[in-house]
């Protein structure tokens, strides 16, 4: 039995199946990821545009990648891999959660519901005076937007409701994300790096709880030596067949 169909069996014997992606699933949408050849962090250093110190520093310049990103991202369409997950997620005989890494939307566009955001989205905006989130979807947006608590006057600035370096994750989503790895059957791992934590933390944590690990991904990661299984390639050819 080769590497695709023991990673098939495990996958369709499971009770439970978590799944973590990353920016990798996106790229094959046309989303530019953050590190490798031509990556967002080749044009701009990361200190400059998604750090609280940034936004501080320079809200504008933050705020005008973001709505570029926005665009991007509003121009794009969830690829097969994407579909290929929400449609295994219908099914009767198997829970699914799935953890992203991604800000992008996509998996929820593709018709995904059990979607752990961890990096929060870049469709929600919050005040930074009173706390509140909402979702906008315009392309372009207003910039700079404003919250209704100011109505205009300054009196607190919102921010894209992403995780930024140097900020904890969502303490109402990180410990969900946490339970789907200790406790499934078998932990997919899609299109992400393996480099960023503590994203990449949840991997080691499924396969000491005893999960059969699966790594989905178009080159090695620092992950491929202790995982189960590893299919390399890209996760729009390889998630239809291997979940259908």
């Amino acid at each position: 039995m080769n590497a695709f169909e023991q990673a098939r069996e495990w996958i369709h014997a499971a009770g439970k199946v978590a799944v973590l992606t990353g920016a990798g699933i996106s790229a094959e949408s046309g989303i530019p990821t953050f590190r490798g050849p031509g990556g967002l962090w080749r044009e701009r250093r990361p200190e400059d545009l998604a750090t609280p110190q940034a936004f501080a520093r320079d809200p504008d310049l933050v705020w005008q990648w973001y709505d570029w990103r926005r665009s991007v991202v509003a121009s794009a369409e969830p690829n097969a891999g994407h579909r290929a997950l929400a449609e295994f997620e219908q099914r009767k005989n198997v829970a699914l959660t799935l953890v992203t890494q991604n800000v992008d939307g996509l998996h929820r566009r593709a018709g995904s519901h059990s979607i752990l955001e961890i990096h929060g989205s870049i469709w929600t905006l919050r005040c930074t005076a009173c706390g509140r989130e909402w979702r906008d979807e315009s392309v372009p947006l207003a910039l700079p937007p404003l919250c209704i608590c100011n109505a205009g006057l300054g009196s607190g600035q919102v921010r894209p409701g992403v995780v930024w370096f140097g900020e904890g994750l969502p303490a109402d989503v990180w410990p969900s994300a946490e339970n789907a790895a200790k406790t499934c059957d078998v932990f997919l791992v899609v299109g992400t790096s393996a480099v960023v934590y503590p994203a990449a933390g949840l991997i080691p944590i499924a396969k000491h709880a005893g999960a059969r690990v699966v790594e989905v991904n178009v080159e090695a990661t620092p992950m491929s030596a202790r995982v189960d299984g590893v299919l390399q390639g890209r996760s729009a050819e390889i998630l239809p067949e291997l979940l259908r």
